[in-house]
């Protein structure tokens, strides 16, 4: 009998918001894959679920993703991934196929932004009836919102989740969206703010990093944001 796969997000960074099926399922699976985007140093999602559940006694299983742009591909299931995620599938499909139900954990939501979507059709080619259950988790989004006591959206109002990287269309969007999501802005947050100032949208703009975390950090003057402040679990939600 094949395993059933489970695809937990674990929310931002405080091991409180991982839900309780997440919660369960963990403690109930013998194997978890843990993605990484460097072979070395430590998960965020693994030091979660250590916060929430006693995962003593269970395989954990590290799996290396190089993250790359992929702009121009529009699904998963076009995308040539290297041998590195190609070892992890195969090393998932085969637990699978032993009968083991293993737990694959990530960040925030599995539905935004999520590594495991690179490997859902590639496993689904290996066995079409493979069981994959998604638990949704606690976006960045959400948790950055709420730890800034900003509302996303009411009634008909429109809202945009852009990576910060791909900024070509910002002014349109920033024109045609009532709320702006603008995550991962590290890299470019210094021409974020002078497109902000051009459009007289700094003074709706907040900063927000590592939401929920030890070492949260909320700015309501994007300008006093510092070069040393920035990190990856960065985003800036711009409010009109």
């Amino acid at each position: 009998m094949t395993g059933r796969l489970y695809v937990i997000g674990v929310g931002p960074g405080d091991p409180e918001l991982l839900t309780l099926r997440g919660a369960r399922i963990i403690k109930e699976v013998k194997c978890i894959c843990v993605p990484k985007g460097k072979e070395e140093g430590s998960s965020l999602a693994l030091s979660i679920i250590k916060g929430a559940v006693n995962i003593s006694g269970k395989e954990i299983m590290e799996a290396y993703f190089p993250m790359r742009k992929t702009k121009s591909v529009q699904r998963s299931k076009d995308i040539e991934l290297d041998s590195k995620w190609q070892e992890t599938i195969e090393a998932v499909y085969s637990r699978l196929n032993k009968g083991i139900d293993m737990a694959f954990i990530t960040i925030g939501d599995p539905a935004i932004y999520s590594t495991f979507f690179y490997l859902y059709d590639k496993l689904l080619e290996l066995n079409p009836e493979l069981e994959i259950e998604i638990i949704p988790g606690v976006s960045s989004i959400n948790a950055s919102a709420a730890r800034a006591k900003i509302s996303l959206a009411l009634a008909d109002e429109k809202i945009a989740i852009l990576p910060a990287n791909y900024m070509d269309n910002l002014k349109d969007t920033l024109e045609k969206f009532d709320t702006v999501v603008l995550m991962k802005v590290y890299r470019v947050f210094d021409d974020l703010v002078r497109a902000l100032n051009d459009m007289h949208l700094l003074k709706n703009a907040v900063y927000v990093s590592r939401a929920g975390m030890g070492d949260e950090r909320i700015v309501r003057n994007i300008q006093d944001v510092k070069r040393e402040d920035l990190n990856y679990f960065s985003m800036v939600i711009v409010r009109k």
